[in-house]
């Protein structure tokens, strides 16, 4: 027997279809495997977007006292510094969720930047992307405190917002004056 016609004999005596049909039926199953796949990512595009998605982990660095236009410098911008965000004048290290506010994420405009009053509106408008929380109304100042505490439960605090440090002489001592933020606004102090 030739190995054609052992071929046509075992496929019709084990599938009960003629060679025609099986090898039909084979060839719509590899073309519908290659479209349901290649709407996926490819296995070597995947491993490349992995790796480029791949974000180390680090520990959250105690900041302390931090100006707003130091803390702008933590938006994301840089990979190798944290991702920070303030609210109420208190700094959190959100670096965890770099998919929502570090670059392209959703949330990215909030990052580097005291958000409180943008979260509290709940706005993306540039206008509001700051710390005064003057003038919100009692609802809106609810909605701020709810953003605080989900971010005292999810992230760490490693800072307080400060305003800007000016430096002064007075008989060859330096002295440096700085506000600090007390939740409620701003104090001065003198150290």
């Amino acid at each position: 027997m030739a190995p054609w016609d052992l071929l046509t004999e075992s496929i019709n005596k084990y599938t009960g279809l003629s060679p025609t049909a099986f090898f039909t039926i084979l060839a719509l199953m590899f073309v519908t495997y290659k479209v349901v796949s290649g709407m996926f990512v490819a296995a070597n595009d995947y491993t490349a977007v992995k790796r480029e998605n791949e974000f180390v982990l680090r520990e959250p660095v105690q900041m302390g006292d931090v100006t707003e236009a130091e803390l702008r410098a933590y938006d994301g911008s840089d990979p190798n510094k944290p991702l920070l965000m303030a609210i109420k004048g208190q700094i959190y290290d959100v670096s965890r969720s770099r998919m929502f506010y570090g670059p392209g994420g959703p949330y990215a405009l909030f990052a580097g930047r005291d958000a409180s009053r943008a979260l509290a509106l709940m706005s993306f408008e540039p206008k509001d992307l700051t710390g005064n929380i003057e003038g919100l109304s009692a609802s809106e100042l609810e909605v701020l405190q709810d953003w605080e505490y989900k971010f005292m439960e999810k992230y760490v605090k490693v800072g307080q917002i400060v305003g800007e440090k000016t430096v002064s002489t007075k008989e060859n001592e330096v002295e440096i004056q700085s506000t600090e933020h007390d939740g409620d606004g701003f104090k001065e102090t003198e150290s």
